[in-house]
């Protein structure tokens, strides 16, 4: 999940407008050796498909429940009324400016779908999920820190559509939002993430959303709790595909010294706020040194990158 203040995404000032959705639009995905993307065939449409409906992209939102936050005053007025509202069957709301731009490349912050990461992000995933199949590279997929389970529940939809029966979608997350940021580490400190109510997410929501896919099975497993508590202990043997959206320092090296030696070689890490959170590209880059990781770092929208475990 990208940084972000408000409900505006924080996005590096060269990014913003027609330009960068252009280059995005524009772009022959060089990153895409293997021609993943230029495929034609029914598992590819179905991935189209859901990926214009994750992001709410292929009809847009026009709409976003008028919801004070929980502990303000006007939340006391709200509760009573919104119960009368919705006896008569009334929501309130009030109109959505749609972006599409913003949508295809994942900076602003959807009322409605269940991923933020956008089109370009899914495009990522769809190519390095695609990719570990097509070579068979061994190990379940991964990630940590699921917001709605989109990204998750697209992981999965990837399996079904190529017919995997033995790979395991597992999702991590605390599911009710970021930890309060450990005070030793400054760039965590300086944001304020931890204290979005829209971020708690809880997991009957996230499960819920598999279940609206057809996709919530045996092999969609959930790790429940911070990361520091889960996943060096989670029954993971190996894994093919590794992404992280965690957002924090400390949450993005607590999953790459758990699950990194975990990493088949011809796997990949994705990692999405690389480009958009200090803290995160800090640890990525602190973890690469002292591991004297050296494969290329790949990016591919304003904020998201991957590399190729290759040895």
């Amino acid at each position: 999940m990208a940084g972000r203040e408000g409900d505006e995404p924080v996005v590096p000032r060269s990014y913003h407008g027609r330009t960068m959705v252009e280059t995005v639009r524009s772009a022959r995905r060089p990153w895409d050796r293997a021609g993943i993307l230029e495929e034609s065939s029914p598992q590819r449409l179905y991935l189209e498909l859901l990926k214009g409906v994750l992001t709410r992209y292929a009809f847009g939102e026009t709409k976003r429940l008028i919801e004070p936050a929980k502990g303000t005053r006007q939340r006391l007025l709200y509760l009573p009324v919104k119960k009368l509202l919705g006896a008569l069957g009334v929501q309130l709301v009030r109109p959505v400016r749609f972006d599409r731009g913003a949508r295809e490349i994942g900076i602003d912050w959807p009322p409605d779908a269940e991923t933020m990461i956008g089109l370009t992000g899914l495009d990522m995933l769809e190519y390095c999920a695609t990719d570990v199949l097509r070579l068979k590279v061994p190990g379940d997929f991964i990630e940590t820190g699921v917001w709605r389970g989109g990204a998750a529940i697209f992981m999965r939809a990837v399996l079904e559509a190529y017919g995997d029966r033995d790979r395991v979608v597992w999702a991590a997350d605390s599911f009710r939002g970021l930890p309060k940021p450990d005070p030793s580490h400054d760039t965590d400190v300086e944001d304020a993430l931890w204290r979005y109510p829209r971020l708690a997410i809880s997991l009957e929501e996230v499960r819920a959303n598999f279940e609206r896919y057809g996709l919530l099975d045996d092999r969609v497993r959930f790790l429940v709790g911070w990361f520091h508590e889960t996943l060096s202990t989670a029954p993971i043997e190996r894994l093919a595909l590794l992404r992280l959206d965690g957002d924090l320092y400390e949450s993005t090296m607590v999953a790459l010294e758990a699950l990194y030696p975990k990493l088949s070689g011809g796997g990949y890490v994705i990692v999405d706020d690389y480009h958009a959170v200090r803290g995160c590209r800090n640890a990525v880059d602190e973890f690469r040194a002292r591991h004297r990781i050296t494969e290329e770092i790949v990016q591919t929208d304003w904020a998201r990158v991957f590399w190729r475990r290759e040895r």
